[in-house]
């Protein structure tokens, strides 16, 4: 079976950008009042029952660092939807960062990360290049350093969340590269933001089952080879007998924590390993951080599935 790339990457954009309504949804009896079944793309909607945006602030140093723009305006308030101004189709901040990690390397032919940064930071800065009225700490952290007068390079933090692995399947399809040297690609990038050793070994590890499944190892098979420290077989064999918002709720925390975040990710993937709709939608439904989780989910089903025709004709930007 022959496998392409690009569907690994328009996976992961077809689950964040399903999951985005219902971004960080931890009530689940809200988020089924809210939206129903979500099985399709929808708009985000206020108020937003567990938004903290009314105890989040970010003051920019000096003008480098404004990263909110017309969006600051929103934090503090109460009820605020993390993604207000998407539409429908749409995807989230770190994935629309990925897109254009995508069209830089794919053009380009190489990765640089002097290259990187550089259009990393124009994006960010530049007024309405994203709608996105929330931005996670990592930016925050790294545009503050910015303008502390660090170099771009010596920028990012030790975050330990799972958004850190966004970019993953962009340079996977993105890239002619294979082996450790993908991985190595991987590892720079993603420590450029996420310098903390729990979120650069899931990054590792998602590569190289990326990998795996392209040289012809079936999914389940090179979850279990690939991320044995993240994922038993036993265990998960266990837990498939319980719904997922009691697997995704009680024995993992539905956060942004790498820790069981991964390990969720991988969970689901094992779990709708033959059914790619399935898949992004029950990750959808356990809400919590869904978006990003859906960067794992979402790309390693994608690999190994057709992608729906007709949510493919409704995502906003494709690639």
């Amino acid at each position: 079976m022959l496998f392409n790339r690009l569907h690994a990457f328009r996976g992961a954009l077809l689950a964040d950008a399903l999951a985005m309504p219902v971004h960080w949804y931890y009530d689940r009896i809200a988020l089924k009042r809210d939206y129903g079944r979500v099985d399709r793309f929808l708009a985000p909607r206020n108020p937003h029952p567990d938004s903290i945006l009314h105890r989040s602030k970010y003051v920019p140093l000096n003008p480098k660092a404004d990263i909110l723009h017309a969006q600051g305006r929103f934090w503090g308030q109460h009820g605020v939807h993390y993604h207000q101004q998407l539409h429908a189709g749409e995807n989230t901040l770190n994935f629309q960062l990925a897109r254009a990690l995508y069209q830089q390397v794919r053009s380009s032919g190489c990765y640089d990360p002097s290259a990187w940064l550089r259009l990393y930071i124009d994006c960010m800065r530049l007024p309405n290049w994203h709608r996105d009225t929330y931005v996670e700490e990592y930016h925050r952290a790294f545009f503050t350093n910015l303008a502390r007068g660090q170099k771009p390079e010596d920028c990012g933090i030790a975050d330990i969340h799972i958004g850190g692995l966004v970019p993953v399947s962009a340079l996977f399809a993105g890239l002619d590269a294979g082996g450790e040297a993908l991985v190595s690609i991987v590892r720079t990038h993603v420590a450029l933001t996420h310098d903390a050793p729990e979120v650069l070994e899931a990054a590792v590890s998602m590569t190289r089952i990326l990998l795996a499944v392209e040289a012809g190892i079936g999914l389940r098979e090179a979850i279990f080879t690939n991320a044995s420290g993240w994922a038993g077989e036993r265990k998960f064999t266990q837990w498939s007998k319980e719904a997922d918002e009691v697997v995704i709720g009680q024995r993992l925390s539905p956060a942004c924590y790498i820790k069981d975040a991964f390990t969720a990710s991988l969970y689901l993937s094992w779990k709708y390993a033959e059914d790619f709709s399935a898949g992004v939608i029950a990750n959808t439904h356990c809400g919590g951080d869904n978006c990003h989780r859906g960067a794992v989910v979402g790309a390693l089903l994608g690999l190994v599935n057709p992608l729906p025709e007709a949510w493919m004709a409704g995502l906003k930007a494709v690639i």
